[in-house]
């Protein structure tokens, strides 16, 4: 097979179905059969042109699972027909950056999907060692959330979230249920979400968090009263919005964490009060992409049934449709997550 089926974002929301070449491999990578590519959040930037626009075209997609098709003639540790997740960035792997895991920082780091092609297509050419083989015994539509999850998983850690400490969250989408759940896991109590959507909140609240507030004038209250009055140990921003940032820091307690997660427009920024910084020993932390062993971890956690998954998976659409998938993905909140079904 010489050509393969890929949706091709050729200008900001549009999507072109093109028989394009099949990506060819070097000795150490594999050939991945996409089976399964959830639309992120960073795919909608893409597709509206607000992100990575002057890199179209490009075929998206960076939530993925598949089968290795064929493997480079170094590869030892994979075979064909071996299930996979992948770590989508790619580093030089010996700099710096890449040892400590900090890959995002590599100079030559590109990110599958973002700033090279990616699994809005029938195949994708990765790094050996950046395919995670997958137990059998999890579904696609489970298995497509790695990536996401991973993501979660890091911000986690970032922030050194840990059992008993107070969360207020901004976003109930899919991210943000993600971070409920993950705060869950650490054991963090009370979480308190925010979001403009009754339904999402909802959504949250059957996720794990002991509040939700679509009311933004109820926020600042809600926080205090159950905080004892000193406001939460942990401010996650996972919308993407200045004006959330900048409430974050207002919601945070004396000496509490705010994660920077949401990704703005380049260029925004937010003022910072420096005395009360340094005075009361605040801190902020920068997080966005899972990598390395958080992919490990956040397939662990899927693997186990650590997350509730049921309102990721009820949206798929076929290859052909996604114009129809990304031009409708505001009309399904109900649904967390869409799915491109790319191949059996």
């Amino acid at each position: 097979m010489n050509t393969m089926q890929a949706a091709v974002l050729t200008a900001p929301k549009r999507f072109e179905i093109r028989a394009v070449p099949v990506p060819s491999i070097g000795p150490d990578d594999v050939l991945v059969r996409v089976t399964r590519t959830g639309i992120c959040g960073t795919d909608i930037h893409i597709f509206n042109g607000h992100y990575a626009a002057d890199r179209l075209p490009l075929v998206p997609g960076h939530e993925f699972c598949g089968t290795i098709a064929e493997c480079g003639a170094n590869v030892r540790h994979l075979a064909a027909g071996t299930r996979v997740v992948v770590d989508i960035n790619i580093g030089c792997g010996t700099c710096f950056w890449c040892r400590r895991n900090e890959v995002l920082n590599c100079a030559e780091v590109t990110q599958v999907g973002i700033t090279r092609d990616g699994a809005f297509a029938e195949f994708v050419a990765v790094p050996a060692r950046l395919a995670i083989p997958v137990a059998a015994d999890i579904a696609d539509e489970v298995l497509v959330l790695t990536e996401p999850v991973a993501c979660v998983v890091r911000a986690a850690r970032k922030a050194k979230a840990a059992f008993g400490q107070s969360v207020v969250i901004f976003g109930a989408g899919p991210i943000g249920n993600l971070h409920v759940q993950m705060m869950r896991l650490v054991g963090a109590a009370p979480i308190i979400v925010a979001d403009l959507s009754a339904e999402r909140c909802r959504m949250a609240l059957a996720a794990g968090a002991d509040a939700a507030v679509s009311d933004p004038a109820e926020l600042g209250e809600t926080v205090l009263r159950m905080t004892g009055g000193r406001g939460a140990d942990l401010v996650i921003e996972s919308v993407g919005n200045r004006k959330l940032y900048e409430q974050a820091f207002g919601l945070a307690r004396r000496g509490g964490h705010v994660a920077f997660f949401g990704i703005t427009p380049p260029g925004e920024t937010v003022p910072i009060d420096i005395l009360r910084t340094v005075l009361e020993e605040a801190s902020l932390k920068g997080s966005v992409a899972g990598m390395g062993e958080d992919m490990h971890d956040a397939l662990t956690l899927l693997s186990h049934g650590r997350f509730h998954t049921e309102d990721f998976t009820k949206a798929s659409y076929p290859l052909e449709k996604i114009q129809e998938a990304f031009e409708t993905l505001g009309d399904r909140p109900q649904h967390l997550k869409t799915q491109i079904a790319v191949s059996a």
